[in-house]
């Protein structure tokens, strides 16, 4: 049987992938204009150098770029050390030179931030040579997501007054806390007109994708564009409200050595050097880690190549007057839901920019700064959502006190004295659950092997500040082994630690070997969560209880009543999923309320999978209740099999291909069929197969080295309709089987 066959690379792999890569490039060019633009105007740069930034992010970062599918360009992650910079360098320049007039100050502080970029941008390169793109694992989960949901809390700040069109003489010089109790000032001085802009482009942008199906694939801040700027045009915005519109000039004739380096010698310049490359360097690499895993080949990124590839990127942006890039998570998303196959995606996405800088700066102009705001709202509320609140807390009550100290501290100081804040914080909870400073950051491990086995007894405290060293010793673990890790002599084990072990489980299990967990069941979980940080406790394990809820009892009544059984308890067992469509472009994190046994001689499993995506408009968790079969008697090929929808006619526009059969128009209308061996497939649809399904309910059937997964709809299903998942299982393998 034929598996996925891996992209090639280089030339190569643009003579092969041309078509997807080109068409998912323009899609996310849709994305990063307007959202470039709106980055450069909030960070204090003239809006052009936010596409002069993508431009380089996508024309000369992807040659050199380590990872395959992710979109380098300018990120809403670096707006408060872009603007802060620019700020304070503002007021350095005023202190030197009080009689320039304001514009020139403005100038001067961003070149003088295009020079902070650069110098960082030579630090991060020697980080790559170093091979330090392993460390953004040092830093607790918790803590980098508080550093984030605030950067999203300041950015709503800035943005709300823009939004309504507000004066800036009321916002100038107020703090971001003080911009949050002048918002009933804000509303009461809105320029209705300008707010009407900001207001519908919000509704917009978060109404599109609810809309679900094709309109998922629209990209929302183009669909904003084209709407907008008709209407800003109809309102006379160009006449009546001057610069409520993007101002671009002449952008090909300000790209110039623009980077200045006159503050080297202050505490000021280094101070920024500092936070660019934390933020810059750890963001960037948290995102090439999370789209390795969304990329259908399961390739893995080499992250110090990808460290010294941005570099490259940052210090020519910052050399010619633009801002920082990073691997940017909402584009590179969008990069692998719509069919990317290479690095050449990258490159397309910034070719389509450089051509609409040379023939659209007339259009572009006309895009109203309202809307623009209302865009990165929607980044800032993705940033700083209340289900991230809600998900940090479902790990542990631990794990909120560091995401909250960490969110209050960078609003109030800085972001290094935010994080700062956060990993201390994690430092006193681990002490007192059990560490001590001899072993905060040493590994302690021992490894046995014994022909195909491996056994790891891990015997001091498993955390982020030593995960480094277990990190060494398991990526050094030769393929195809079944590796044990015993975690019985060890008394604490944490949540960031759980999640990189997690990570290495499914490479692990992608290249061919076995990964048991044992040693647990003496710890105490800190929560529910799978993930959860553990440790012994003075009376050993003290189990979570799980209260089953009024669907959860009636699955367990009906998997009673079928002599099967039922586990409650919410797992990861991704590894099983590895392989299979639903996984493609998103990940299958969680597994929980499994019904499991035997059934007419099948392994079935019925469960609920959380499936994670990440979009602009945010992370989105999926509950799909699916059905998991092994052991079937009959050969299956590798296929996917939907029913037909705007969803499955827009993929086959964009290079996706439907195997349909001229002799069975019904089956050809209702179902969007794919499969890596298209004649394979076909032997298998047979007359009798094809009857089958086209007088059965409409069902979700992927196959994948022969096990079959099963689903109705996206989402999660009651008891009473597990039996017909079950029952259309069983007589499709029994019809394929014949």
């Amino acid at each position: 049987m034929k598996t996925l066959e891996i992209p090639k690379d280089g030339l190569d792999g643009l003579k092969e992938n041309w078509k997807s890569d080109a068409m998912s490039g323009f899609l996310v060019f849709l994305l990063a204009m307007p959202l470039s633009l709106g980055i450069a105007k909030a960070s204090g740069y003239p809006a052009a150098m936010g596409v002069l930034t993508a431009m380089i992010g996508g024309v000369v970062v992807s040659i050199l770029q380590g990872g395959r599918l992710t979109i380098k360009g300018p990120a809403a992650g670096l707006i408060t050390v872009c603007a802060g910079a620019v700020l304070e360098f503002s007021a350095y320049v005023k202190e030197l030179n009080p009689s320039l007039a304001e514009a020139e100050v403005t100038a001067q502080a961003v070149g003088l931030t295009c020079g902070v970029i650069v110098v960082m941008a030579v630090i991060q390169f020697a980080f790559g040579l170093l091979k330090f793109g392993s460390l953004s694992d040092f830093f607790p989960h918790s803590a980098v997501h508080g550093m984030l949901a605030a950067i999203g809390i300041l950015i709503f700040a800035k943005q709300f007054p823009i939004l309504l069109g507000v004066d800036a003489s009321l916002t100038k010089g107020l703090s971001p806390i003080q911009l949050y109790t002048h918002i009933p000032t804000f509303i009461a001085h809105a320029n209705w007109s300008i707010a009407a802009v900001g207001i519908l482009s919000m509704v917009i942008i978060f109404g599109l994708p609810m809309l679900g199906g094709i309109f998922k694939k629209i990209p929302a801040p183009m669909v904003v564009l084209v709407i907008m700027i008709p209407v800003a045009s109809v309102l006379g915005f160009k006449e009546d409200y001057k610069g409520s519109l993007v101002a671009i000039g002449d952008f090909w004739g300000n790209i110039n050595l623009n980077a200045q380096f006159g503050a080297l010698a202050t505490g000021l310049f280094w101070k920024y050097v500092f936070m660019f490359l934390f933020v810059n360097s750890l963001e960037s690499l948290l995102t090439v880690k999370a789209i390795d895993g969304l990329d259908p080949f399961k390739r893995k990124s080499d992250y110090n190549k990808d460290l010294k590839a941005l570099a490259v990127g940052n210090g020519l942006s910052g050399l010619l007057g633009g801002l920082p890039m990073i691997s940017e998570v909402a584009r590179s998303s969008a990069n692998v839901n719509n069919g990317a196959k290479t690095r050449w995606a990258n490159f397309f996405h910034g070719f389509f920019l450089l051509v609409s800088m040379v023939l659209l700066i007339p259009v572009i102009e006309m895009i109203p700064n309202a809307a623009l705001a209302a865009m990165l709202i929607a980044v800032a509320y993705r940033l700083a959502s209340p289900r991230e609140f809600f998900s940090i807390y479902k790990v542990g009550p631990e794990q909120l006190v560091i995401f909250l100290a960490t969110i209050a501290v960078t609003v109030a100081e800085d972001l290094l004295m935010g994080v700062a804040t956060g990993i201390l914080i994690k430092f006193i909870f681990h002490l007192l659950n059990g560490a001590n400073f001899s072993t905060l950051f040493k590994a302690g491990y021992q490894v046995r092997e014994q022909g195909n086995n491996i056994d790891i007894l891990v015997t001091g405290p498993a955390i982020f500040s030593n995960l480094l060293g277990f990190q060494k010793m398991w990526n050094a673990l030769p393929a195809g082994k079944h590796v044990t890790f015993n975690f019985s002599a060890s008394k604490l084990v944490d949540h960031t630690f759980q999640e990189a072990l997690h990570h290495f489980e499914e490479d692990y299990h992608h290249a061919g070997g076995h990964i048991d967990v044992t040693g647990l069941d003496q710890h105490q979980a800190l929560s529910s969560h799978p993930m959860a940080a553990r440790k012994i406790g003075k009376g050993g394990a003290a189990p979570v209880v799980v209260v089953l809820d009024e669907r959860q009892e009636a699955l367990q009544r009906w998997a009673a009543g079928k002599g099967l059984t039922f586990d409650g308890t919410r797992t990861n067992n991704a590894p099983k999923f590895d392989g299979f469509p639903i996984e493609r472009g998103a990940t299958v994190r969680f597994e929980e309320n499994v019904v499991s046994g035997t059934v007419q001689g099948l392994s079935i499993e019925i469960s609920d999978v959380t499936v994670t995506q990440v979009d602009f408009a945010g992370k989105e968790d999926t509950h799909v209740t699916i059905c998991y079969v092994a052991g079937a008697a009959a050969k299956f090929p590798e296929f996917a099999l939907e029913p037909e929808s705007m969803h499955t006619k827009l993929s086959e526009m964009v290079g996706g291909k439907d195997i349909d059969f001229d002799a069975h128009p019904v089956f050809s209308r209702k179902y969007y069929l794919r499969g890596i061996d298209e004649q394979e497939v076909r032997t298998f649809f047979n007359e009798r197969l094809i009857g089958f399904f086209e007088t059965q309910p409409e069902m979700h059937v992927e196959c994948h080295n022969g096990k079959l997964l099963l689903y109705r709809k996206r989402d999660l299903i009651e008891a009473s309709e597990v039996q017909e998942i079950l029952d259309f299982a069983s007589a499709l393998v029994a019809v394929a089987g014949k």
